[in-house]
Formats: structure tokens, sequence, C-alpha cells
């Protein structure tokens, strides 16, 4: 008999944990499990609904709330419930921290075990942090993506630690190999002009105006690479006047929302991430298996990535370059973080021995498959401890 599982997310629109989540409910095993998804807020609007129609393809059906505010929250809980009657799932797995809390508390009226998601460890804890540490008695599980996410989610949320453990991203480095990169023109860089790569929401958590403060320096030492930066935000325009006031109108490139991320990240010489706070960033997933190398501020995730370290018992043994900490900068050295970009551009046989480390490391430890087990394992032990609790006459 398979299980139904529920996947609550607020938002489906195309992002990291938003992909996570697909993938997930697209490989789990059918002769196990039954999936059907909830989102918090409305469909996203074409062609930012690309992983509604991926769902839609694998016979997953999906529910959509409606809710667009905070305020609305309350009308959402209830649809929220009475989704779950109509539904009856054996156990939901939500993502991101509006579902992990209207989904602990329908979950919880319902008497449908919880699984909840901490996917980013904020730099300081906020409102949502603090509701999610109320509504932590009504889940049974806190999934982390990184051991260093794990650590706040037990020492600054003060989550139950028996609740939490680590299960990390993964990728489908397979589907990697074949893709074909980009042509660059088709930006908008010159002819001859190569790329640095930025790919991220627009908005404060992935600080891409302290990117463009960096890009002056990076420019003239670089004055054949040009910046192409995916994603939109409420940062978007602002990040345009910046890049004038700058003089850097004509080295950045607002490619903005994409489907074609990968050929993209397959055409950039290397790949940079300047966040403030982030879990195990998906974007350094995809230029790992695309064989580049990165630079990125070293933010929570990003070192268990990238292999500065090990990753406990299943990377024992496991040989690191000597200098595989290079891609990675301290969150504020703007110096340190500049130097890095220019190194590794500069020098190709870096650049390709860095790129051959971290597709290594991403084949051998981030498996998407594996990733897709690890979720199955700890759904079929909460659903038999479930089945075990309950009386003989309810079995």
């Amino acid at each position: 008999m398979t299980a139904r599982i529920a996947f609550c997310i607020t938002t489906l629109e195309t992002g990291g944990a938003e992909r996570q989540l697909v993938e997930l409910a697209t490989r789990l095993p059918r002769d196990r499990f039954e999936p059907a998804v909830v989102v918090l807020s409305p469909p996203p609007r074409p062609p930012s609904d690309e992983l509604v129609h991926k769902l839609a393809e694998h016979s997953i059906p999906v529910s959509f709330l409606g809710g667009r505010t905070i305020w609305q929250a309350p009308l959402v809980y209830r649809r929220l419930v009475n989704w779950l009657r109509d539904t009856q799932p054996d156990l939901m797995q939500c993502f991101l921290a509006h579902a992990n809390v209207i989904g602990a508390c329908a979950g919880h009226r319902l008497g449908i075990p919880i699984v909840a998601g901490i996917r980013v460890a904020e730099q300081r804890l906020n409102g949502h942090g603090w509701l999610q540490r109320r509504t932590a008695p009504l889940v049974e599980r806190y999934v982390c993506l990184s051991q260093s996410v794990a650590d706040f989610a037990k020492q600054v949320m003060r989550l139950p630690p028996e609740k939490v453990m680590v299960i990390r991203n993964g990728i489908d480095v397979a589907r990697f190999a074949a893709i074909a990169p980009i042509d660059l023109a088709e930006l908008g860089l010159p002819p001859g002009h190569r790329m640095l790569l930025f790919v991220g929401r627009l908005d404060p958590q992935k600080r891409p105006d302290w990117l463009l403060d960096r890009l002056p320096d990076i420019a003239r030492k670089l004055p054949d690479h040009d910046l192409v930066i995916v994603g939109r935000g409420p940062l978007e325009h602002k990040l345009r006047r910046h890049a004038a006031r700058l003089g850097m109108a004509d080295r950045v490139h607002f490619a903005l929302w994409r489907r074609d991320v990968p050929q993209i990240v397959a055409a950039a010489d290397l790949l940079v991430l300047t966040s403030a706070a982030e879990g195990m960033p998906n974007v350094i997933l995809e230029a790992m298996a695309s064989a580049k190398p990165v630079v990125t501020t070293e933010v929570h995730g990003v070192v268990e990535l990238l292999g500065v370290g090990l990753l406990g018992d299943e990377m024992l043994g496991y040989e690191m370059l000597d200098d595989g900490d290079q891609q990675i900068t301290p969150p504020d050295d703007a110096q340190a973080f500049v130097d890095a970009v220019v190194r590794i551009a500069t020098d190709r046989t870096l650049a390709t021995e860095l790129g051959k480390h971290n597709y290594a490391r991403v084949a051998q430890v981030f498996s998407i498959d594996q990733t897709v087990e690890n979720y199955a394992s700890l759904y079929d032990s909460l659903l038999a401890s479930r089945a075990a609790e309950k009386p003989a006459s309810d079995r």
C-alpha cells in the first residue's frame, strides 16, 4: 500500500526550494509513495510556471490556496485544513518558513505528521524563526540542508535537537554532461568577451549590490570579462541605476528570468555568489555539475559543498586540492573576493583544476538519487512509528 505524501510550499515560482520540492516529488518511488502538492500562494504567471508544468507531466496534482499577503494567513490556514481533509495525506512535508508554520498548525489539527524544512540560516532570528520555534511541538522532524544550518537551527532557533536532522540537496549530474553552452551574444556580450555569472533572486539576502560595488575593481583587471546577472527581484531597478552610476552599464548584462540557466552556466568562466545567508545553494551545485569554478562568500552550506573540510563518515578519505578553499572568501572582505575572482579568471589551468575538483565532489557526494532515498527512508520511518502507536483496533 502506498503512502500519501503532501508537499506544502509557500510559492511555486522558479527557485531553489521550489526546484528541490519538484525533484523530490517527481522522483519518489511510486510503488511506495503517492505525492500531491499544495501551494499557499496563487499560481505563478508564465514564464515562471515551468515547475507547475513539470509536476503535471508526472501526473502529480497541484492545488493553489491563493494567499497573497501575510494578512491572509488565517484564510490560507482554513483552506489548507479543508484541502488536507479532502486529500487525507499520511504525512506532510513543508518547505519554506510560511509553509512550515501554517502547515504545522493545519497538520496538527488533523493529526497529520509534519516534516518541516529549514533551508537558510538567517543572520538574525526574525519573526519567521520565532514562529517556527513556537510551533516546534507540532513538528515531527526538521530537515536542514547542511550541518551548519542544522547547528543554527539548534543553537539560534533553539529547535529541539532530537527533531533536527540533515538531508543535503542533490543534483542529477548526468543531465548536465550533455548541456551545450549558450552563445554569449544572446546575452549581449560583445565578441571576444567572457562571462562572470551571478544567478539568484535580486534581493538583500543575495547581496547583488555588494557584488556591483566590487565590479569596477574586477573590470579594470579583467577588461575582457562582463558580468551577467540572471534573476529577478525587488532590487532589479535599483541595481540597474547603481550599475550606471558606477560607469559599469556596458559591463553588466541583466538577463532577468531565464529557462536556460544550465546552458548559461555552461558558458560561464566562473560563477560568483555574494549571499549574506544560504542553506545549500542549488546554483553552486549546478556550477559544480558543469565542472565550473566558483567564488563565493563564506555562508552556511557552501563550505560543505565545495570541500573545505569533511562531511562526516561518507567523506572520510576524500582527498582535496591543497588550494580547495580558495573558492571561498570571508563574507565582507571585498579585496579577497576581487582577488579570488581575478586569480581564477586569469589562470585557465587553475580554473580547470577547480572545475574538475567541483565535479568530482558533486558526483560523489550530492547525488539526487541519494537525496530522494534519504527523504523516502525518513517518511517510511515516521509512518512506521505512527502506525506502531495506533491501538490495534485502529490498524
